[in-house]
C-alpha cells in the first residue's frame, strides 16, 4: 500500500469544543438530544442527499455517468457540490462482475460535500481494519451478501482523495424521474455497505 496523508486526529479546537458541549449540557443549557438530531439529519439526510442527486442523473444520463466517472470532481460540481472534503473525488462504479466499498484505514476521511458527515461506524476501528482483510464478511455484517463470483474491491481514501461508489441501478425504474430514483439511493449504498433493493413493485413482479 503506498503512503498517503490522511485527516489528523481531533485538534485542540475541536477538543475544547468538545469540552464546552459537555460543560453548556451538565448546566442545561442546550439539549444532547437536540444536538444528537441534528447530527443524525445531517448523516442520513440533507449531507447523503446530495450525493443521491448525483447518482440518479449518473442513472438518467449517459453522458453525464461517463463524465462522472472520467473526473468525477468536475462532474460532481456541475450540481453544485464542491468544497473542503471534496475537492479531489473519483467515483467508482458497482456492476455484475464488481462490487465495491470505500474506508479510510488510519482515519476517517470522507467526502463531506455529497454524503454529509460520516457516520460513527465507518470512523470506528474494527471498520477501518477489518474492511480490508475481510471484506465479504464485513459486508455480511451489514446484511449485504456479495455473490462469491462477484469481485470486491476496497478503496482508501485520504486526505487528497476521496471516494464514493455508484450503486447499481435496480431494475424496475425505468422511465423514473431523477428525483424517483434519488429517493432509492442511501448513504450506505454510496459507501458500498449496502445495496439498492428494487422498489415494491418492481420486486413483487419477480417470478
Amino acid at each position: 500500500m503506498t503512503e498517503h496523508g490522511h485527516t489528523a486526529p481531533p485538534s485542540d479546537p475541536e477538543l475544547r469544543i468538545k469540552a464546552l458541549e459537555s460543560l453548556l449540557v451538565e448546566k442545561g443549557l442546550i439539549d444532547p438530544k437536540a444536538i444528537d438530531d441534528i447530527i443524525e439529519t445531517y448523516e442520513t439526510k440533507i449531507g447523503p442527499r446530495n450525493g443521491a442527486r448525483v447518482v440518479a442523473r449518473a442513472w438518467a444520463d449517459p453522458a453525464y455517468k461517463a463524465r462522472l466517472l472520467q473526473d468525477a470532481t468536475s462532474a460532481i460540481a456541475e450540481l453544485g457540490f464542491t468544497g473542503a472534503q471534496g475537492e479531489d473525488m473519483v467515483v467508482v462504479e458497482n456492476t455484475e462482475e464488481v462490487h465495491n466499498v470505500v474506508v479510510c484505514t488510519l482515519c476517517s476521511c470522507y467526502p463531506w460535500p455529497t454524503l454529509g458527515l460520516p457516520p460513527v461506524w465507518y470512523k470506528a476501528a474494527p471498520y477501518r481494519a477489518r474492511v480490508v482483510t475481510d471484506p465479504r464478511g464485513v459486508l455480511l455484517e451489514f446484511g449485504t451478501e456479495v455473490s462469491p463470483e462477484t469481485e470486491i474491491r476496497v478503496w482508501d481514501s485520504n486526505a487528497e482523495l476521496r471516494y464514493l461508489v455508484l450503486p447499481r441501478r435496480p431494475e424496475g425504474t425505468e422511465g423514473w424521474t431523477e428525483e424517483q430514483l434519488a429517493a432509492l439511493v442511501s448513504r450506505d449504498s454510496m459507501i458500498g455497505t449496502a445495496v439498492i433493493a428494487p422498489p415494491p413493485a418492481a420486486a413483487g413482479d419477480a417470478p
